[in-house]
């Protein structure tokens, strides 16, 4: 059976009896949503490379180490973990979060699209650039859970138990996060 069409269970228990090959293709599966949380919480292309390899060396020690539990959930597991260091690393820094776009790096086009035409493509990357950038304007929580929710595709409970927060609190954070973005969109006279 080829290693593409197993789960992530099968994987990491081919990769602890040995199987380099294994890792590699649970890394190559979900190395772009993981780093793409991480970017959108750090907004800097080498801190977010750093974070992304500490994480995978925390991930590494901890299926060696036999402390993964099998719940299922990789995905959600390490992205907890990007979440924990990106949070340390804030801690560490003191600064301000922004999400937003470089020349490096544009969230958006880890995003899989079908065949658009030309001037659609344009109009799609004109609109992401935009609402990128009224998103950088939002409070600190309600970015956060714009981020993982729409970027890291996590659920509202998931979010709840990454952010230490009730579920209703962060149901609330979502809510204001789209009036105020509505209010920008207004504002702004932005055509999404």
């Amino acid at each position: 059976m080829q290693l593409k069409s197993r789960n992530d269970q099968e994987l990491i228990s081919l990769y602890l009896i040995g199987d380099q090959q294994a890792f590699e293709t649970l890394l190559l599966r979900h190395k772009d949503r993981i780093y793409t949380s991480i970017y959108l919480f750090v907004k800097d292309s080498e801190l977010a490379e750093d974070i992304f390899q500490e994480v995978f060396i925390k991930i590494v020690d901890t299926i060696r180490k036999d402390k993964y539990n099998n719940e299922g959930k990789f995905l959600q597991w390490a992205l907890r973990i990007a979440y924990n260091m990106c949070v340390d690393n804030f801690r560490r820094s003191k600064r301000m979060t922004m999400v937003s776009s470089s020349a490096n790096f544009d969230v958006f086009n880890t995003i899989e699209s079908t065949d658009d035409h030309m001037q659609d493509t344009i109009i799609k990357s004109q609109t992401h650039e935009k609402l990128r950038s009224l998103i950088d304007h939002l409070p600190d929580e309600q970015r956060e859970v714009i981020i993982l929710r729409h970027y890291a595709d996590m659920s509202f409970k998931e979010i709840a138990q990454m952010t230490r927060v009730s579920i209703n609190t962060s149901l609330g954070r979502m809510r204001y996060a789209l009036i105020n973005l509505r209010k920008l969109v207004e504002e702004n006279q932005v055509a999404l």
